[in-house]
């Protein structure tokens, strides 16, 4: 199955599916020197974890990560990091009634035409579970951007209908809902909850920063830094939009609105989101990400089988109400990736 390796200088490779026995990334490219150690890559896997059953999945998962080979002594040996981490809380009975049908939403339909055969217990690679090895990976990329001052912050912009009005970025990690808002994480909390009871489920908006970023990251034309962050985004199962810098608002801007004008002491607006001609200006990078609703949800829906008869399904079992929060540092993993990918390749250059 080609498609999951990522990156040209710094690559990953994830594996594993969401009720097999684990999941887990290769990294190849990562320079040797760096330390590192399975504390500092739980560190980042445990903001991942279902944090609040009133957001969350019931699914309890440890994922603690085994490293199985790049790193001698917490320190990075420049040769492939195996990483591996263990499906330790698995239960594929809720899916046993699904077999034969095609969940609305989900990959079920895609992934039966495209190979023929498909795994039915809780989608497979299709599965938000897969993206527990991004996370893993993402935190050997950071250990890349701290090398450079490069700090990466995500946090929800939106959630079922409600924006964060503030952007706090010190209450971020603060809540179980990474929001900058504290006074709008009740409010999103209890429509969560009212979306829950009623089996259905609602998406959002993830906003991603990247500060210390310096400019000239990026290769013109085919491999812009915008264009390797939106595959990098757009890559994440539930995401179905991206936007850098103003977006989509700059459709209804003029040119002398839009342009950031240069300062000595540097730009004075920043709707290009950090980036210029697919290149990084040093500027902060801006980017944005619509998360779709999670799929998997009681509501009866009409969905066909695999011989094509019409029939009706209830999605039941441990599912997230939504994607995010715990989508959150998923996007960071991804920007990371891409930032680390970047800079190894302007060293390349320079």
């Amino acid at each position: 199955m080609p498609g999951n390796t990522f990156g040209t200088v710094f690559r990953v490779t994830t594996w594993g599916e969401s009720h097999g026995p684990a999941l887990g990334a290769v990294v190849d490219g990562c320079p040797p020197g760096l330390t590192l150690s399975a504390e500092d890559i739980n560190e980042e896997l445990a903001w991942r974890k279902s944090r609040d059953p009133r957001v969350s999945t019931s699914r309890k998962e440890p994922d603690q990560v085994e490293i199985c080979s790049g790193v001698f002594e917490d320190r990075t040996t420049g040769t492939p990091i195996s990483l591996l981490i263990r499906n330790r809380d698995v239960d594929s009975s809720s899916y046993d009634h699904l077999r034969n049908l095609f969940r609305p939403g989900h990959a079920d339909y895609t992934y039966w035409h495209k190979y023929g055969i498909r795994e039915k217990r809780g989608g497979g690679r299709a599965s938000g579970r897969e993206t527990v090895a991004r996370v893993a990976a993402g935190a050997v990329a950071k250990k890349v951007l701290d090398q450079h001052g490069i700090i990466v912050l995500s946090y929800t912009l939106a959630l079922g209908g409600i924006r964060a009005q503030k952007l706090d970025f010190d209450e971020v990690y603060k809540n179980p809902l990474f929001c900058p808002d504290a006074e709008a994480v009740p409010r999103i909390i209890e429509r969560l909850k009212e979306v829950k009871e009623a089996g259905d489920s609602v998406g959002g908006v993830v906003e991603i920063r990247a500060q210390g970023c310096p400019a000239g990251l990026g290769e013109p034309v085919f491999a812009k830094l915008d264009a390797m962050l939106a595959a990098a985004l757009m890559g994440i199962g539930a995401v179905k939009g991206v936007e850098i810098g103003s977006g989509f608002a700059a459709a209804n801007m003029l040119g002398s609105e839009n342009n950031d004008p240069l300062s000595p002491a540097g730009f004075l607006t920043n709707n290009s989101g950090g980036i210029l001609g697919g290149i990084s200006n040093g500027d902060e990078i801006v980017a944005r990400v619509a998360v779709k609703p999670i799929p998997s949800i009681e509501k009866e829906q009409q969905t066909i089988t695999e011989d094509g008869e019409p029939t009706k399904l209830s999605v039941k079992g441990r599912h997230d109400v939504s994607a995010i929060p715990r989508i959150v540092p998923v996007c960071t993993a991804m920007v990371r990736l891409v930032l680390a990918d970047m800079l190894l390749q302007q060293r390349a250059i320079r």
